[in-house]
């Protein structure tokens, strides 16, 4: 006799009742328990065929019923089905998400290179200050886990842990519960040493697999790692006589086509109350870039989710025309991600 989805919902109520009372259920109790609309009868036949198949124990002190080994390997098979099957479905989206970005920001720079005729970047936005949202564990091989972790802003971090024995399903069941259980809803700064030593403590001999968990948050969570940047107009640079020497072109083109030297400028200023910022000649990080104009702009994508514009260009820039152009898209990317917001798009 196979579970259908009758039986399957009588089976884990039965479960989730026992496991919040640890008093043996009956028939009654389901059928205020389910949304089947079963009658008592009914469902005493249901049980009895749970009974018959060996997921259900009736004590001689009860005629209520609990839950047998097998019925716990239903369950805790049924759960973790269900939480693969979540974190395939939000790496699906965060992937299709992230893809659709790059496509956008790409698109935004070379518009704004075209509109302004200076050189132009954007860095993708990252969270800052962020919540764990959800870990997962699960089994790559022998001698290996995957361990997933999401922050706020969707920031996806995948790490691969090597394991010294084979993992059980219960355990790997069990690590993630801990891990969720205690990091949920945290930040970096308020996973404390005394929570990390709980864990640690808790898991027992894979006391190694939390603090390498523990780090793959902290490495999700961290904003000072190298930005995404993405760059269009650069040659544009030719086009102004004081920037055309061979040497200060040189030096420019190369900052664009390197762009790690572009990570100082980029950086958020967290301190700035003004959204747009200035930077004239000198004042300027770069050495390349002495001899030029460059004007930021964070735009906001939701989720604590930010990010910087950069404009490049001689210091006679008009500048009027430049930060009117960044304002007006701050405002844009502000309204397109309301808008979805607003919708539950992701």
């Amino acid at each position: 006799m196979q579970l259908d989805e009758r039986k399957k919902t009588i089976l884990l109520a039965v479960i989730r009742n026992y496991l919040e009372t640890g008093e043996p259920v009956g028939s009654r109790t389901i059928s205020k328990y389910t949304d089947l609309e079963l009658s008592p009868a009914t469902i005493r036949n249901e049980m009895a065929d749970l009974e018959e198949m060996g997921y259900l124990l009736s004590p001689h002190t009860s005629a209520g019923r609990i839950p047998s080994d097998s019925a716990y390997r239903f369950y805790v098979d049924s759960m973790m089905e269900d939480k693969e099957r979540e974190v395939t479905e939000m790496k699906d989206m965060l992937i299709e998400r992230q893809d659709k970005m790059e496509s956008m920001l790409k698109q935004v720079v070379k518009v704004l290179a075209q509109n302004t005729q200076y050189a132009t970047m954007i860095a993708a936005p990252k969270a800052k200050g962020s919540k764990v949202k959800f870990i997962q564990l699960s089994k790559v091989d022998i001698s290996h886990i995957l361990a997933v972790v999401v922050v706020e802003g969707n920031v996806i971090k995948n790490n691969i842990i090597e394991v010294n024995e084979e993992l059980s399903d219960e355990t790997i069941f069990k690590l993630n519960m801990l891990l969720n259980t205690n990091l949920n809803g945290l930040t970096m700064d308020e996973i404390s040493l005394s929570i990390i030593t709980k864990l640690k403590s808790q898991a027992g001999s894979h006391s190694e697999i939390i603090a390498e968990v523990i780090d793959a948050v902290g490495e999700s969570i961290k904003g000072d790692e190298d930005l995404e940047i993405y760059t269009s107009g650069a040659n544009n640079i030719f086009k102004y006589p004081e920037l055309a020497d061979q040497q200060k072109a040189s030096e420019l083109i190369n900052a664009f086509e390197e762009k790690n030297q572009l990570n100082e400028i980029l950086q958020d200023d967290e301190d700035s109350e003004n959204r747009i910022q200035v930077y004239i000649g000198d004042e300027n990080q770069l050495q390349s870039m002495k001899d030029c104009s460059v004007v930021t702009a964070t735009y906001e994508l939701g989720d604590g989710m930010k990010g910087t514009i950069g404009i490049v260009g001689p210091k006679r820039m008009d500048y009027g025309k430049v930060i009117g152009t960044l304002k007006t898209l701050q405002n844009q990317l502000d309204d397109i991600y309301r808008e979805k917001n607003e919708k539950g798009r992701p």
